[in-house]
């Protein structure tokens, strides 16, 4: 038993790595110094004095890591210059690489920076005294930068949804430094913009250098094409596809649309298009327009703003296309109606779609008109002169015209719309319906 548990500890034992010595910094981490693991390599950058030391206490061999040399011998640590360095761990070599910031600080002093409008961007350059990279040799021989970054900010336009306006936004984009070229989006708005730099003296809670430069007219202009429909209401509920929300595009003639373009500063001309399939139908030169659409079929809307400030022809114009659709138009006719109060189908009402003309006569069993209508929306309440009528069938008669109809076709008489019916003549929007309407009280509830 007790070789078995000497065998397990020896197994243990020899399971267990040896533990490696490491080094590390001597410093408040975010203030003295930045740890920066560059693909790899262990990196630290101090904004003061270097100092390192090995983590345990012990005292160890240091190394020059570009010759071999032993820089401190048996020491616990050191105080070394900018450069690679290496301690041996259990035989392995351990590198690290230091750089002291103030060696590498950004200083604006001199700096310039100028702004290049382009047809869709901002071109940025930054001309003075630069610093030099932060770049260090690893032990095969490749040279490996540490990343740099500055950050650009300057105050663009954004659209806002629920207020539906442009608005000021605060724009701040990062790139490397010291890079002398920034390529920015085109922007819809004077503005000034500022390059600060950078990362590393931001995260040494160090002052940052910064330069700032105006951009005195836009580089681009930019349109948010809106709309608002023209409701009808919910009365209107025998109307099929009628538009009951300002944000819907399609449904029942007659379709009253509001159109803005909503543009950028920028923008100095406008124009507005509007298609019915491939033909131009409605051109305008506003701002924002208003189009009654009444025939079926689909349709183009077009709107393009131009900003003659602009430096060319590509970013100083912006099109946007939206579509309306317009039902065919439709009507259906009911047999039965119960005006007993319920709520339900309680008046003589046609359902419709995009109808402009619309009559309808409803005579009693003797021929008698006992009402009549010219409101596609509106419908009999099955009362004569106020009071209720009986009980029983009437006669009804409706003409109507939808917006799809021939111009040059009117009404025609029954006989001559039943005779073009069954020699199945194209009667497109001309209705001339008759039958009977049965009026049922039954119980109310």
């Amino acid at each position: 038993m007790s070789r078995r548990i000497t065998y397990l500890w020896l197994l243990l034992l020899c399971a267990m790595p040896m533990m490696a010595l490491h080094v590390q910094p001597v410093g408040e981490p975010d203030k003295d110094y930045t740890f920066v693991d560059n693909n790899g390599d262990t990196i630290y950058i101090f904004a003061g004095e270097i100092r390192m030391r090995s983590s345990n206490g012990s005292a160890i061999n240091w190394y020059d890591a570009t010759n071999d040399q032993v820089i401190a011998s048996g020491a616990e640590e050191i105080y070394p210059y900018d450069g690679g360095y290496y301690t041996l761990q259990n035989g392995e070599k351990e590198y690290f690489y230091v750089f002291s910031y103030k060696n590498y600080k950004a200083d604006a002093s001199n700096w310039s920076l100028s702004v290049e409008p382009k047809c869709e961007s901002t071109i940025l350059t930054l001309t003075g005294t630069l610093p030099q990279p932060l770049t260090y040799v690893i032990p095969d021989g490749r040279t490996r930068t540490v990343p740099r970054t500055c950050t650009i900010s300057y105050t663009d336009l954004s659209w806002n949804d629920g207020d539906m306006h442009w608005q000021d936004s605060a724009a701040v984009e990062t790139h490397d430094f010291p890079d002398t070229r920034f390529t920015l989006p085109a922007i819809y708005q004077a503005t000034e913009i500022t390059l600060t730099a950078d990362n590393i003296a931001r995260a040494l809670g160090l002052d940052t250098a910064s330069v700032t430069t105006e951009l005195t007219t836009p580089i681009a202009v930019k349109s948010h094409v809106t709309s608002r429909t023209e409701v009808r209401g919910k009365k209107q509920e025998n109307e099929l596809g009628r538009p009951t929300d300002e944000s819907v595009l399609e449904g029942s003639a007659q379709l009253r649309i509001q159109f803005y373009s909503n543009p950028t500063p920028a923008a100095t001309y406008f124009s507005w298009h509007i298609y019915q399939g491939t033909q131009l139908i409605f051109t305008r030169n506003d701002e924002d327009v208003f189009e009654a659409f009444s025939e079926p079929g689909s349709y183009r809307v077009i709107s393009t703003v131009t900003g003659t400030m602009c430096p060319c022809e590509t970013c100083n114009q912006d099109s946007t296309e939206i579509k309306v659709s317009i039902a065919e138009s439709e009507l259906r006719v009911p047999n039965v109606f119960t005006p007993n109060g319920d709520g339900l189908h309680d008046e003589f009402r046609v359902q419709y779609r995009s109808l402009a003309e619309f009559h309808c006569w409803v005579y009693n069993r003797w021929g008698k008109l006992v009402y009549e209508w010219t409101d596609p929306a509106k419908g009999w309440d099955g009362t004569i002169n106020g009071s209720p009528a009986a009980e029983g069938a009437y006669f009804y008669v409706i003409r109507a015209r939808g917006t799809d109809a021939d111009p040059k076709q009117g009404y025609t008489t029954k006989g001559a719309y039943r005779r073009a019916q069954l020699k199945n003549e194209k009667m497109t929007g001309i209705y001339q319906l008759s039958g009977d309407i049965n009026l049922i009280r039954g119980k109310s509830k």
